[in-house]
């Protein structure tokens, strides 16, 4: 186990980084003023209609990073900070957003695997941890039962582990859809471009990271299961 704690530990220090500098590079970028004017919300709902996209609605949602695309009702939900503030960061997140919406209106197709395997993910977060400390345990001197209920932990772990990096490409077209409209359209400045291009590529390592970590684990639980058979 102590293998485990060590990874977990290595895992978790990435991660932090990652976000910290994340969160660092947004209250960066938030400082750099559109010179449009525009405000996040008015930035996704002009992405909208230029796509074409008249059935999604744009709201506010409580938090900080808290921004999402929600398909099941069309909506783009931005955090309070994005919704109101009219900033490089604040652009770069609400076309970040619309990107899912028009990955979802075009049947985007990893968008489509995504959402189709949903329902799994959440049955399978749920129960695979506690179903791989269950077998590890009852799998020591070589129980066959044990064994048997540690794999099973272990193809619901993978099947988390594929969700993580189904996910790397929705989110990185997302980015490349949005910062090739703010261009395209003359929606912001250089330097506003760049602020929002970097805040983007830190969002995505967020991602990048869970997805590594979740293999990185994966493969250390099939280790474990292949030296106890």
């Amino acid at each position: 186990m102590m293998g485990y704690y060590i990874l977990a530990g290595a895992i978790f220090l990435v991660s932090s980084y990652v976000s910290n500098k994340l969160k660092s590079k947004f209250q960066h970028y938030s400082k750099i003023h559109l010179r449009n004017g525009m405000s996040g919300r008015e930035i996704a709902e002009k992405m909208l209609a230029d796509n074409g996209i008249y059935d999604v609605e744009v709201i506010s949602t409580p938090g900080q990073l808290t921004d999402h695309y929600n398909p099941k009702n069309k909506t783009v939900n931005l955090s309070e900070v994005v919704y109101n503030q009219r900033n490089a960061a604040a652009a770069a997140v609400a076309a970040h957003e619309v990107g899912h919406a028009v990955q979802h209106a075009k049947a985007y197709s990893w968008l489509q695997m995504r959402s189709a395997i949903v329902p799994a993910v959440g049955i399978s977060s749920k129960l695979s941890n506690i179903i791989i400390m269950v077998g590890l345990v009852l799998s020591v001197g070589g129980s066959v039962l044990g064994n048997s209920i540690f794999l099973i932990g272990i193809l619901l772990f993978a099947v988390t582990t594929a969700f993580t990096f189904i996910t790397l490409p929705v989110e990185y077209d997302a980015s490349n859809r949005a910062l090739a409209w703010l261009e395209n359209k003359n929606m912001v400045s250089q330097e506003e471009h760049a602020g929002a291009q970097d805040a983007l590529k830190w969002a995505a390592r967020t991602y990048l990271v869970a997805a590594l970590g979740s293999l990185a684990t994966l493969l250390y639980f099939i280790s474990i299961f292949l030296n106890r058979r």
